[in-house]
């Protein structure tokens, strides 16, 4: 029982009878077979951001989940990744799991990012290359100088999308930056596993980030990736901007749209959500102001859940309407109407494009 974790995440609060019977299945398993790590609504949180928040994942382990968004924790160095519903059941039956091992995409990542540049540009950029089935059933493993300049936010942002090229997992090693994260948080030991110099690879792709501007991906895939300062001309109105999701609701994420919005208001043809991803981050971004900021600025700010992201609720899009989120899909249908249309983007991007009604580079409020 403590080798497994229950988080109700997508439709909580409970959106409707359906998933509250959903939450109450869970609760009563929960209890019925003492699995401590259970986390309800005021407790919880987006599974992917709440594990590693809670020490429940550490490098060197191998960890799979019943999302496609599990690889997340391969930013911590372990090896993650996402399960069907019958290949979970058994584990938890049986104590073992089969996976063929995956061959492994090496992605070398060179220079200091500039400003406004953050891990999801950094990953919608290789995404632009691999496309949404280029790296399927594969590693996509990142190494490089760039590393030592991201934080750990931004590298779960980065391993969270590698199901987005069809990968298996996305990996990163452990090193100082990863020790600090999980200092007070993981209270067992941990291996810091790293590639062997003879280790071979299906391919590698190498990128010198600091040449690299902020990136958007546009409808309706997330590998149609462009730089942002190309759709400024075409003065993109947009409907909603959505800030959250297990690959931008972490208390960085925050920071840094916050950072954007302060002193400004969001453009009266725009609706913006903005989704802490656990309750600890909603609790520490309450502390620093960030809430404040976000409802002042004309922002509604909800309780940690999935929500929107998968038009779930709390941010469904209509016929017709146009979003800029800070998700990681953007296909046909994703936050709602089959005509809906999303475009994928950074926090920085997001609260830009917030103020300006459209499409928006945040130099653009500098000037």
């Amino acid at each position: 029982p403590r080798k497994v974790t229950l988080v109700n995440d997508h439709f909580v609060p409970a959106k409707d009878i359906k998933s509250a019977e959903l939450s109450k299945a869970m609760r009563e398993f929960a209890r019925e077979y003492e699995i401590p790590s259970y986390f309800e609504i005021g407790r919880s949180g987006i599974c992917h951001t709440l594990l590693p928040e809670q020490g429940l994942v550490a490098p060197g382990e191998l960890v799979i989940g019943a999302d496609s968004h599990t690889c997340t924790y391969g930013a911590l160095g372990a090896f993650s990744t996402g399960v069907g519903s019958t290949d979970m059941a058994a584990a938890w039956a049986l104590g073992e799991t089969w996976l063929k091992v995956p061959e492994t995409i090496r992605i070398i990542l060179h220079g200091k990012p500039q400003k406004w540049v953050v891990g999801k540009d950094i990953v919608l950029r290789v995404l632009k290359d691999l496309g949404v089935d280029g790296a399927r059933y594969q590693a996509i493993e990142y190494e490089g100088g760039t590393l030592q300049h991201l934080s750990q936010t931004a590298r779960f942002t980065i391993c969270n999308m590698a199901i987005e090229a069809g990968a298996k997992s996305g990996i990163m090693p452990a090193d100082e930056i990863t020790d600090e994260f999980c200092r007070g948080r993981v209270h067992r030991e941990y291996i810091k596993y790293r590639s062997d110099d003879h280790a071979t690879y299906a391919r590698t792709l190498e990128y010198d980030i600091s040449e690299l501007t902020p990136q958007v991906a546009v409808p309706f895939l997330p590998s149609n990736v462009v730089p942002v300062e190309s759709l400024l001309a075409d003065k993109i109105r947009i409907d909603q901007v959505f800030i959250g999701s297990c690959t931008n609701g972490m208390l960085e994420d925050l920071r840094e749209a916050a950072r954007v919005l302060r002193g400004k208001k969001v453009h009266p043809a725009v609706r913006m959500i903005v989704i802490p991803a656990t309750q600890g981050i909603y609790l520490q971004a309450d502390k620093e102001g960030l809430i404040a900021d976000f409802v002042e600025a004309g922002a509604v700010v909800g309780t940690a859940t999935c929500g929107p992201c998968l038009g779930g609720y709390m941010g469904v899009l209509a016929s017709g309407e146009r979003a800029v989120a800070t998700t990681n899909r953007n296909f046909h249908g994703r936050m709602g109407h089959a005509s809906a249309e999303v475009y994928l983007a950074s926090p920085v991007v997001a609260a830009a494009s917030a103020i300006l009604g459209r499409v928006a580079h945040p130099e653009e409020l500098e000037t």
